[in-house]
């Protein structure tokens, strides 16, 4: 449901890859499924929930996306294995553990699990 000031859309860029490049990396690897509105946008609906870290040498200079596996370790060979570029391998975080990878057009994501 939709209420006013909850988060509703996360957009990403493309424009550092192709958007063929962009869309085959997460249907392959995440299963995710697009509308395309043009040729220069692709619209997705993934689910979003959020947080902030306050700690300098932890935060993020930009917004970081954080995806959900239920196998943290199958899901690093497949982003591997897409072709994207392991930013931070597998480690421990309060509350499980994590990796960070930049995708075909170089945003930097991550996937977190138990």
């Amino acid at each position: 449901m939709r209420k006013t000031g909850k988060l509703d859309y996360l957009e990403l860029s493309a424009a550092g890859g192709s958007m063929d490049s962009v869309k085959a990396f997460y249907a392959s690897v995440f299963g995710w499924s697009f509308t395309d509105y043009g040729p220069t946008y692709a619209a997705f609906d993934e689910g979003l929930e959020g947080g902030f870290q306050a700690d300098k040498a932890d935060a993020p200079a930009k917004p970081l996306p954080v995806l959900y596996s239920e196998n943290l370790e199958e899901t690093f060979e497949a982003v591997e294995a897409a072709g994207a570029r392991i930013v931070l391998p597998i480690f421990s975080f309060p509350g499980g553990r994590r990796f960070h990878f930049a995708d075909p057009a170089g945003n930097e994501l991550a996937v977190w699990g138990e």
